[in-house]
């Protein structure tokens, strides 16, 4: 019989600062204003596109976000800077990205009723580390006294699931019994508060998984891995340029392209068939139907995007109680919207209920996993 792992522990930490679409509109509009006023000769002459105004109504629809958790406000809404002020630490000092990511490790430490010596590797999978090394997974290990080995992953919005994958195998392989998950996504930096297509997309927030041998967890709430699935499609759609070459390139090392930026009707159109597709591919594996399913902890990107993979998968829409969305308060939290959906919404099942945890994003990328809670 096949070694059973689990999901034992899960953890969300947010920071105290958020910022809400009436806060962000305001800030946009003024800089817009700004910016259109300072460059009125080249727009009127057409050599220059005027910045267009927005608003909280359309950001919601848009998206169904109405707030977002930041992990520094200062600057975010200054219309002469535009981007958070993060000061920059000393190389002795804990980085920015490791400190929120022990803030989340913990949470689910306990809540798994584990403790720093049961873990053997420690996997830190985001879709921004903010250097390229020494890894932050090395750097949160130290700080958690974690024998072992730890690294880190990049899979954009699919770095949580993958991630998860990646823990999976080491302990079906019997190179580790317990692996700690983090998702440490400060990805406030990279927005570019400027473009009003995106700006109000993202949140900062740390999330956080164990997965052990099903006959070591003791925790009140476990769940069953019964299998993974993960497929990468390549697509320019959704992309970030920021890179170490631009030194050598002789480029704005921040300009918009940069920044986080995608074709967001192309992602909608082409990401969410492939996605109920390959949901509906993986509970098949287990002879499951999406009707199975006591609960879909999916990606949150876009309340819009989730309403219609439900469409696809169940022939209807999904309840709020099926399919938690947790959007509206946290926004887009790049890979750890669906751990924040599992985390906050998974102690109310009954053992034997079956769900889906599943993210997707750029790459294209999609990872999902089948639980069963025991």
């Amino acid at each position: 019989m096949a070694e059973q792992i689990v999901i034992s522990g899960v953890g969300v930490w947010n920071p105290e600062f958020t910022i809400t679409n009436d806060e962000l509109v305001s800030s946009y509009n003024a800089w817009a204003e700004s910016y259109n006023a300072a460059h009125r000769e080249q727009i009127d002459q057409n050599k220059v596109t005027a910045k267009p105004q927005s608003s909280s109504e359309f950001i919601e629809k848009a998206s169904g976000i109405k707030q977002r958790y930041i992990y520094q406000k200062e600057g975010a809404l200054d219309i002469d800077r535009m981007r958070p002020t993060i000061p920059e630490r000393g190389e002795d000092e804990l980085s920015d990205q490791a400190q929120i990511a022990i803030e989340a490790a913990t949470k689910a430490l306990e809540q798994a009723n584990k403790s720093a010596a049961d873990v053997d590797v420690v996997i830190v999978s985001c879709a921004y580390t903010q250097r390229a090394y020494p890894a932050i997974a090395i750097e949160v290990q130290e700080a958690l006294g974690i024998e072992g080995f730890g690294f880190d992953m990049l899979v954009a919005c699919s770095a949580a699931t993958f991630g998860m994958h990646r823990a999976y195998e080491m302990i079906a392989a019997g190179t580790a019994a317990c692996v700690l998950v983090i998702n440490p996504e400060l990805v406030s930096p990279q927005v570019n508060y400027t473009d009003r297509d995106s700006h109000f997309i993202f949140g900062d927030v740390a999330t956080a998984t164990v997965l052990e041998k099903a006959e070591t967890a003791t925790a009140d709430h476990v769940y069953e891995i019964l299998s993974t699935k993960a497929l990468t499609k390549y697509s320019s759609n959704i992309r970030s340029n920021f890179s170490y070459m631009s030194r050598a390139n002789d480029v704005d090392p921040y300009g918009p392209d940069k920044l986080f930026h995608q074709a967001g009707r192309k992602v909608f159109k082409e990401v969410c068939p492939l996605a109920a597709d390959h949901i509906e591919q993986h509970l098949s594996r287990h002879e499951l139907k999406p009707a199975d399913v006591r609960r879909w902890w999916l990606h949150q990107a876009n309340i819009n995007m989730n309403t219609l993979i439900c469409k696809r998968l169940l022939g209807r829409e999904a309840s709020r109680e099926e399919a938690p969305i947790v959007l509206d308060e946290y926004a887009n939290t790049a890979s750890a919207g669906s751990v924040i959906a599992f985390g906050l919404n998974h102690k109310d099942l009954k053992s034997g209920d079956h769900g889906v945890l599943c993210s997707f994003g750029a790459g294209y990328s999609i990872g999902s996993l089948v639980l069963k809670k025991r």
